[in-house]
């Protein structure tokens, strides 16, 4: 029998390959991006190859067979993890991985069983390169490799690769003209360079970033300072100080999004407490409200309420930053006479809370061990709604008053899990166990926020307070499109999930007597200014981007940390420009005044950040002193 005559790197060769399947084929069927054209296609499907003709082409190098076929073998596992993590991450987030997301450690442990539910058994296809390789290494023999075509050259050999890196670059530039200046959106990065090289990016991105502080000498911030005194928007006189002297309570809903206000699910009220305060005359309800969260999620709405910033692209604030000098929320109340805290019952080093806190000036953490968490009040995540609610209010009572604190829930958080006795509607039938088990949860946290008001009442703290209420993120992704267009009776389209990014916000002021529904466009980071404009704190001196919401010069644009925008005449998402009216795709030229002012005013919270430059900030007095290192 004639034995078969094996190129000298076939191998090498058939790694390559099989890598290369695998990771396009996990493009749709892990992850969910759209492709408008032939041309995006193409680039999709060539994009992994350079990389990989590359990484495995160093195998070249190594003259020992049996070590070479080792490094081939370990790349094409270390390659299945990167395309199987990132799998498990987008299921959630709807992005993908991050560098600085890798040193979060701390929270590795509270996510596992977020990280465990969005984990398939169809994963395991990631690794089929791996048992392709293997099975290539040991069912080719060594001794029958020959040479039966002309050696490719090492230097040829990584000059086509390179070719090949500027062909599939060239390409991508043309699809999406400065994609690697200007792109927020990660997604939008796979698509056009690769899972891989967009890693590769995203280490160089970080390793500017490190040096951008580095090299920081403050001269950035009077153009940053100019754009912000532009925009500033004079509070309306009849709203500031209107809770002047009364206690803060700010509380952030865990994912809640809007959709479920004022709504049913298979003939239940989901949300009946906050319904009421919908129509309540002490509360101005706004139904036209967006969360402005990236990747940081709940820390990420923290950041944005104490400083009108935004999140940082592709990381968490709270571990990147969180030796900064800032000027947030908790530091202003506490130049007023506030005594200002947080109350969350978790562990104090999730999200690095410990350390970012003191870099707020929060006066006070009430985390876990504040708390007494008896038999059945436990969740994955700490202590359920309604028992840390109880012990809150008491909490409150011993402190010295006035007092800003913020409450941040926990039950309410994806897997959505929740005990029997805590289940007040059915769950929902659809294809998404996550959509499905959502609307429980909500459900009780409603309640729990209805037991909160009885116990401020029954405390005494209620009249003399303003209670701030707010959605902090998404909890149900796009990657539930498919059970959320069967709830809502319609097909998600882009404009679809751009609108489903609206969360409540509550302001409820005891005794006012003038609330209302407030359809008025407004973001996350519009609630510091106008917490502290109510309470007739002035901030025209202060660095924030967002707006007093009661301001007659308040303006209808809100920003996404991944470039998508909203104004009251158009909506911006994944490169389209929708007109609201029509909801129908318009003239890319109506958008792009908006598009180049969103990606100035992101870059500008970017160097506020990455660059450290409020250290640099003058006193608000005017002295010529740097702002001290807290």
């Amino acid at each position: 029998m004639r034995k078969i005559s094996w190129p000298k790197h076939s191998v090498l060769i058939i790694a390559v390959i099989a890598t290369w399947l695998t990771t396009y084929i996990g493009y749709f069927t892990s992850f969910n991006m759209k492709i408008d054209n032939a041309m995006q296609q193409f680039i999709l499907f060539i994009n992994p190859l350079a990389f990989l003709l590359f990484i495995y082409g160093i195998a070249l190098f190594i003259k020992k067979t049996r070590t070479r076929n080792r490094y081939i073998l370990t790349i094409s596992i270390l390659t299945s993890v990167v395309m199987f993590s990132n799998a498990v991450f987008y299921r959630f987030f709807t992005d993908f991985i991050t560098i600085p997301l890798l040193f979060q450690t701390s929270n590795f442990a509270d996510l596992s069983s977020s990280i465990t539910e969005n984990m398939r058994f169809l994963d395991v296809f990631f690794f089929t390169d791996v048992l392709i390789v293997y099975l290539a290494i040991k069912l080719i023999p060594q001794e029958a490799i020959q040479l039966t075509e002309r050696k490719l050259g090492r230097k040829v050999y990584f000059a086509a690769t390179a070719t090949l890196l500027m062909f599939n670059l060239a390409m991508a530039e043309a699809q999406r003209p400065q994609l690697l200046t200007r792109s927020f959106d990660r997604e939008l990065l796979v698509k056009n360079i690769g899972t891989y090289n967009y890693h590769l990016y995203d280490l160089f991105v970080q390793s500017k970033s490190h040096a951008q502080r580095t090299f920081a000498d403050g001269t950035e911030l009077t153009e940053i300072e100019n754009y912000v005194k532009a925009n500033h928007a004079q509070p309306d006189p009849k709203m500031f100080g209107t809770a002047k002297g009364r206690n803060v309570i700010i509380v952030s809903l865990e994912s809640l999004q809007n959709f479920v206000i004022n709504n049913e699910m298979d003939g239940h009220v989901i949300t009946p407490f906050l319904n009421e305060l919908t129509n309540d005359k002490d509360t101005f309800y706004f139904d036209n409200f967006y969360h402005q969260t990236g990747l940081g999620k709940t820390s990420d709405s923290e950041f944005i309420v104490e400083n009108s910033l935004y999140g940082r692209n592709g990381s968490a604030v709270f571990f990147t930053n969180s030796g900064n000098t800032y000027n947030s929320l908790s530091e202003r109340m506490g130049e007023n006479g506030y005594f200002t805290s947080v109350m969350h019952p978790n562990s104090k080093s999730f999200w690095n809370r410990d350390i970012m806190y003191k870099a707020l000036d929060v006066q006070k953490f009430y985390d876990v061990d504040s708390y007494t968490i008896g038999e059945g009040e436990a969740v994955n995540w700490g202590m359920k709604d309604i028992p840390f609610f109880h012990q809150s209010v008491e909490l409150m009572k011993e402190m010295p008053q006035p007092f800003e604190t913020r409450m941040i829930t926990l039950t309410n958080h994806h897997p959505f899990d929740l005990d029997e006795e805590d289940k007040l509607i059915p769950e929902y039938t659809s294809n998404s166990n996550t959509l499905n088990k959502y609307f429980q949860t909500v459900r009780y946290m409603d309640e729990a926020v209805k037991e909160f008001f009885a116990d401020l009442k029954e405390s005494g703290l209620y009249d003399n307070s303003i209670i701030v209420m707010y959605g902090d993120h998404y909890g149900i992704s796009e990657n539930h499109n498919k059970a959320m267009g069967m709830y809502m009776d319609k097909e998600i389209t882009p404009l679809d999930n751009a609108e489903l990014q609206k969360v409540p916000m509550f302001i409820h002021i005891p005794g006012f007597g003038e609330g209302k529904k407030m359809e008025e466009l407004a973001g996350q980071l519009d609630i510091r200014p106008t917490i502290l404009h109510l309470l007739g704190i002035d901030t025209k001196s202060d660095m924030q981007f967002g707006s007093d919401v009661f301001s007659p010069d308040h303006e209808p644009f809100v920003i996404f940390r991944d470039g998508r925008l909203i104004t009251d005449k158009y909506i911006y998402a994944q490169e389209v420009c929708y007109d609201v009216e029509t909801r129908e795709p318009t003239d890319q030229a109506h958008c792009e005044p908006y598009v180049e002012r969103a990606t100035t005013e992101l870059n500008y919270s970017d160097a506020l950040i990455i660059g450290d430059l409020l250290r640099f900030k003058e006193q608000p007095e005017g002295s010529p002193e740097l702002k001290e290192r807290k």
